[in-house]
C-alpha cells in the first residue's frame, strides 16, 4: 500500500523554506454544516512517528482518523477554519472554502509555503504555494491536515445531530443521502441546511 511521504516536503526545504504546511478541507459536498478546513506543520524530527500510519482520511477507518488527529494535534502545529453554512450561501461554497483554508493557514503563523490539496487558487494566502491534485496521498502534511479536518467536521455534525436525529447526520455527515432527502421532504430544511444547495430545496 502507497503512503504519502515528506518528499515534496524536503524538496521545499531544500530550497530554503522552513515552514511548510499542508492544507486540505472538508465538507465541500453536503447539504448540510460547515465546510472545515486544516492546515498543518509538521516538524521533521515528527514525520518517521506518522510515517505509514499518516494517509488520505477516507481511507481510515474512524477509530484510527481520531488516533491519529489527536497524535497530530498534540505535536504538531495546527490551524483550523470553519465556515458555517449561512456564510456558505452567502458567499458560494468556493469562496467559503477558499476562506476556511487562508483561516487555518493564518493561525498557524509561522508559514512560509502551502501546499494546498485539490486544485485550489490561494493568492488571497499572501505566500508561497503549489497546489496538487491527490496531494492527501503525495504529502504527508495534506494527509495529516485531511484528517484532522474530517474528525472536526465529523465531530460537529456528530453534536448537531442531536438536535435533529431525523436527519440521520451522525451517519452521512449532512450528505443527501436518502434517508436525508427523505426528512428534507417530510421536515424541510433547518438552520443548519445550505439552502443554496438546489438539492436542499428541491426537497
Amino acid at each position: 500500500m502507497n503512503y504519502p511521504t515528506y518528499e515534496i516536503e524536503e524538496q521545499l526545504i531544500e530550497q530554503g523554506y522552513k515552514y511548510v504546511v499542508g492544507v486540505d478541507e472538508v465538507g465541500r459536498g453536503p447539504g448540510a454544516g460547515p465546510v472545515v478546513a486544516c492546515a498543518v506543520y509538521m516538524p521533521a524530527e515528527q514525520v518517521s512517528h506518522f510515517l505509514t500510519r499518516v494517509k488520505d482520511s477516507k481511507k481510515l477507518s474512524e477509530k484510527k482518523r481520531e488516533q491519529l488527529a489527536k497524535e497530530i494535534q498534540d505535536t504538531c502545529k495546527v490551524g483550523i477554519g470553519v465556515v458555517s453554512n449561512s456564510t456558505i450561501d452567502e458567499i458560494n461554497i468556493l469562496q467559503a472554502t477558499i476562506r476556511a483554508m487562508n483561516m487555518a493557514v493564518n493561525r498557524i503563523k509561522i508559514v512560509d509555503y502551502a501546499l494546498v490539496d485539490g486544485n485550489m487558487r490561494l493568492e488571497s494566502l499572501g505566500l508561497p504555494y503549489s497546489s496538487i491534485i491527490g496531494g492527501d496521498n503525495k504529502s504527508i502534511s495534506i494527509a495529516a491536515a485531511s484528517i484532522v479536518a474530517k474528525v472536526n467536521r465529523d465531530e460537529f455534525m456528530g453534536n448537531i445531530h442531536w438536535i435533529h436525529p431525523q436527519y440521520g447526520w451522525l451517519y452521512n455527515k449532512g450528505y443527501l443521502t436518502k434517508e436525508h432527502c427523505r426528512a428534507l421532504e417530510i421536515y424541510g430544511p433547518t438552520d443548519f441546511h445550505r439552502l443554496s444547495f438546489k438539492k436542499v430545496l428541491d426537497k
